[in-house]
C-alpha cells in the first residue's frame, strides 16, 4: 500500500512538472548586431518594459559586434541556433531572402492597426528584397544636403539649391568668395561611392543600375554627365584641392569648420556639426535634383526580422510590434541617429527644425526615389571600397577621364551582375 501511494506521488509529480513546464514563460532570443553598450542599454529598458506586460516571457538578448556579426549570426543558423528576432540591416536583407530564409511578413501587417500610419518608403523598404515584406525597418539612414547659411550668405545667396544645375553654381559663387572657402565637401577618400553614383543616378534619372541582361547603366549618356560634373567642380576649384583624400571625419569637419559650405551626409553626421555650430547657421536641405525632376539620396536601413525556421513566430511578432510602435520607434530613432518611419514624425519638436526638414522632404514627396546599392553583388565589398577610390582620385587628379573610369566601372558591375543572375 505504501509502495502504490509512493507511486502515485511520482505521478502527480510528473503531471504538475509538465503542466508547470505547459505553463512556464515563453523564451525568444533576440539577437542585436549593431551594437554599443548605450544602444544595448535602450534595448533592455524597452525589453523590461515588454517583460512586465508580458510576464510569462522571458527575453534573451544576444549582442554581436559588428565586425564578426555576419560571420558569427551564420554560424549560429548553421548550428541551428535560430533566433527569434533579429536585428536585420539592409545590406543582409537581399541575401537571406533570396534565400527564403525570411518569414513573409505580409499577412501580419495587413492585420496590424499600425501599418497604414507608416510611410510608404517604410514599407516600400519592408518589401524591397523580393517585393514581400521580410523585415519592419525600424529607422532609416538617407542622403540629404547640408548647407552653411553664413557662407551661402557671403556670396549672395539666400536658399539651398533645389537642382543639380544650382548645386554647381551655387558651389562656385562660394568658392570665387576667397579666403580658402570652397562650395563642397567631396568625399573622395575611401566611402566616397555614395555621392558618385548618387549624382550619377540624378543625373541620368534613373535608380537602375542594370539592365535586364545584367548590363550596367553606368555608361548611360546621363550617368557620366553626372561623373563629369563632380570632376569638373573638384578641378575647377568648387572644392577642397585635399579632399580627394577626404573620407567622412574629414568632410565632415570641414563642414563644421567652415571650410566647405555643402556637405551630403546622414542623420549621423549631426551629432558632431549640432556640437560644433550654432543651430541658426546651418540646415538640411533635400538633395537637388535632376533634369528628369528627380533626386536618387543613397538609403540604408535596419529593422526588425523573424527568419522562416523560427520555431515562435507569433510571440516573436508580438515583440516586434512592440518594438516598432510609434512611442518605442520614436524613441529609438532619436537615440540611434535615425529617421523614424511613422508618417508625422517630423511634427515631433526633436525633428520639427530646419536640421530634419530636408530629410522628411525626401520620405515624404515622391520627387526624391531612394538609391539603394547593389550589395547583392559577390564583389561589391572590393568595387566599393578599393576600385571606386583608387580609380576616382585618378580621375580628379587628372590621370585619367571620367569615360575610361565610367567605362571600368561598368565592366566590373555588369560582370558582377550577370554572375549573380546565373545564380538565380
Amino acid at each position: 500500500m505504501r509502495n502504490r501511494f509512493a507511486l502515485n506521488a511520482v505521478v502527480l509529480a510528473l503531471g504538475l512538472s509538465a503542466a508547470l513546464n505547459t505553463l512556464a514563460a515563453t523564451k525568444l532570443t533576440l539577437v542585436e548586431v549593431i551594437t554599443s553598450p548605450a544602444r544595448t542599454e535602450l534595448l533592455q529598458k524597452m525589453l523590461t518594459e515588454y517583460k512586465s506586460q508580458h510576464p510569462d516571457t522571458e527575453i534573451e538578448v544576444i549582442s554581436l559586434p559588428w565586425g564578426q556579426a555576419f560571420e558569427k549570426l551564420g554560424t549560429m543558423l548553421q548550428s541551428g541556433q535560430v533566433p527569434d528576432v533579429v536585428e536585420m540591416p539592409d545590406t543582409w536583407q537581399g541575401l537571406y531572402a533570396s534565400n527564403n530564409m525570411l518569414e513573409d511578413l505580409e499577412p501580419r501587417l495587413k492585420s496590424w492597426s499600425a501599418t497604414p500610419e507608416m510611410t510608404d518608403k517604410t514599407l516600400a523598404m519592408a518589401r524591397a528584397a523580393n517585393g514581400k515584406a521580410t523585415m519592419v525597418p525600424y529607422g532609416f539612414y538617407l542622403r540629404a544636403l547640408f548647407w552653411n547659411k553664413k557662407l551661402f550668405q557671403q556670396a549672395g545667396l539666400t536658399e539651398p539649391p533645389k537642382t543639380m544645375d544650382e548645386f554647381v553654381s551655387d558651389a562656385k559663387k562660394i568658392s570665387q568668395v576667397g579666403n580658402g572657402i570652397s562650395g563642397y565637401c567631396l568625399r573622395g577618400g575611401v566611402g566616397g561611392t555614395n555621392a558618385w553614383l548618387m549624382f550619377m543616378a540624378a543625373m541620368n534619372g534613373s535608380a537602375e543600375f542594370f539592365d535586364k541582361q545584367g548590363n550596367s547603366t553606368l555608361t548611360q549618356p546621363g550617368a557620366l554627365k553626372g561623373a563629369q560634373l563632380l570632376v569638373d567642380m573638384y578641378q575647377q576649384g568648387a572644392a577642397p584641392k585635399d579632399s580627394v583624400n577626404w573620407g567622412f571625419n574629414e568632410i565632415v569637419s570641414g563642414f563644421y569648420s567652415g571650410k566647405c559650405a555643402m556637405l551630403d551626409q546622414d542623420p549621423d553626421a549631426l551629432i558632431a556639426i549640432k556640437n560644433s555650430m550654432a543651430a541658426d547657421d546651418f540646415a538640411v536641405a533635400p538633395m537637388p535634383v535632376g533634369p528628369s525632376g528627380k533626386a536618387f539620396p543613397t538609403i540604408g536601413y535596419t529593422g526588425w526580422a523573424i527568419f522562416s525556421q523560427a520555431k515562435q513566430k507569433d510571440q516573436s511578432w508580438q515583440l516586434i510590434e512592440f518594438l516598432s510602435n510609434k512611442a518605442n520607434n520614436l524613441e529609438w530613432a532619436k537615440f540611434v541617429g535615425t529617421l523614424p518611419i511613422y508618417k508625422g514624425a517630423e511634427q515631433d519638436p526633436f525633428y520639427k527644425t530646419p536640421q530634419f526638414s530636408g530629410w522628411f522632404t525626401e520620405l515624404n514627396d515622391a520627387s526624391y526615389i531612394p538609391l539603394t546599392m547593389p550589395t547583392h553583388l559577390k564583389g561589391w565589398g572590393y568595387f566599393n571600397s578599393v576600385i571606386v577610390k583608387e580609380s576616382s582620385q585618378e580621375t580628379l587628379l587628372g590621370e585619367n577621364d571620367s569615360a575610361s573610369m565610367v567605362e571600368d566601372w561598368a565592366k566590373y558591375l555588369s560582370k558582377e551582375q550577370k554572375a549573380w543572375l546565373a545564380t538565380q
